[in-house]
C-alpha cells in the first residue's frame, strides 16, 4: 500500500510540472505558490487537520524547507521546460541517501557511482547554448537538494506528528512565506502587475492550474507522501518518487508540445539510470 501511494504521488507531481508551467503564463511564481499551498492547507484542514490541531505543536523547519524547494523550482520553471525540470528535480533520489549519512546511514559505493552518472546526465539535459535555460536548470537543481532534505525531514517528523497535522502545518507556513515574497516580487521585479484588477484576472485565467496544483499536487500528493513514508524508509521512497520525472516529460510533450531532442533523451536516460543505481541495491536489503 505504501508503494502504491508513492506511485500515485509521483504521477500527480509529474503532471503538476505542466500545471506549474501553465500557471506561470498568468502569475508570478510566488503568487502561484502562495495560492496553491493555501488551497492545499485548506483542503487538509477541512478533511482532517482541524480535528487534531487543538493544542498541537507545529514544526516550522519542514515548512521553511518546503518553501525554499518549491520557490526555487517554480522560478526555475520560468526558464526551462516542464520535462527538464521534472527530471532534474528527480535527482533528489541521489541526494536523499547522501543526506542520510548525517543521520548515520551508510553511504554506499553505488551512491558515488550514481552521482557521477547524474552529473553526466545533467550535462546532456542542460542546454549549453542557452544561458537562460542553464540558469533555470541550476535553480531547479538547487531546489532538488532542498526536496531531498524535505524527504528526510518527513521521515523524521512522521515519528512525532500525525499525518494531517504535519501536512497542514507545512502547507500553511509555505503559503504564508510565499505570500510575503509575492509582495516583494511584485514590488521590485514585476510592479506592473501589482494591481487588484489585474491580479484577479490573472488568477481567473490560471484557475485550472491553480486547482490542480493546490488540491491534487499539494493537498493530496504531499499528504500521501507523508502517509506512505510512515511505512517506507527515505531511500526506498525516493526511488519511487523520482519517477515523477517520467510523468513530467510525458506531460510536457503531450500537453505543452515541448520538444524532446536527442540531448534531452540521453540526459534523461542517464538521470534515470543514476536514480535507479542509487537505490536499487537497497530494495533487497
Amino acid at each position: 500500500m505504501a508503494n502504491l501511494l508513492l506511485i500515485i504521488t509521483a504521477a500527480i507531481w509529474g503532471f503538476a510540472f505542466v500545471a506549474q508551467r501553465l500557471g506561470m503564463e498568468s502569475l508570478d511564481p510566488f503568487t502561484y505558490n502562495a495560492i496553491r499551498f493555501a488551497l492545499g492547507a485548506l483542503f487538509v484542514w477541512l478533511v482532517a487537520a482541524r480535528k487534531e490541531a487543538k493544542g498541537a505543536r507545529f514544526p516550522w523547519l519542514i515548512g521553511v524547507v518546503l518553501f525554499i524547494a518549491a520557490s526555487l523550482q517554480q522560478v526555475g520553471i520560468m526558464y526551462t521546460s516542464a520535462g527538464s525540470a521534472g527530471f532534474i528535480t528527480g535527482l533528489y533520489v541521489v541526494m536523499v541517501p547522501i543526506l542520510g549519512v548525517f543521520r548515520r546511514q551508510k553511504l554506499k559505493l553505488w551512491i558515488v557511482l550514481a552521482v557521477l552518472i547524474a552529473t553526466l546526465g545533467m550535462y546532456y539535459i542542460n542546454n549549453p547554448d542557452s544561458a537562460e535555460v542553464s540558469f533555470g536548470n541550476l535553480l531547479v537543481l538547487i531546489g532538488a537538494m532542498f526536496f531531498a532534505l524535505h524527504v528526510q525531514l518527513v521521515d523524521y517528523y512522521t515519528l512525532k506528528y500525525k499525518t494531517s497535522t504535519l501536512a497542514y502545518s507545512q502547507f500553511a507556513l509555505c503559503s504564508l512565506l510565499s505570500l510575503v515574497f509575492a509582495f516583494i516580487w511584485l514590488g521590485f521585479v514585476d510592479s506592473k502587475n501589482l494591481n487588484i484588477m489585474k491580479m484577479g484576472y490573472s488568477i481567473g485565467k490560471a484557475i485550472l492550474p491553480i486547482l490542480y496544483g493546490g488540491l491534487l499536487s499539494v493537498g493530496v500528493a504531499y499528504t500521501l507522501q507523508i502517509k506512505a513514508q510512515k511505512r517506507a524508509e527515505p531511500g526506498k521512497a525516493a526511488v519511487i518518487l523520482c519517477s515523477e520525472g517520467l510523468f513530467a516529460l510525458i506531460g510536457g510533450y503531450l500537453v505543452l508540445g515541448e520538444h524532446i531532442g536527442i540531448r534531452t533523451v540521453i540526459g534523461a536516460l542517464l538521470l534515470l539510470i543514476a536514480m535507479l543505481v542509487s537505490i536499487f541495491p537497497q530494495l533487497f536489503d
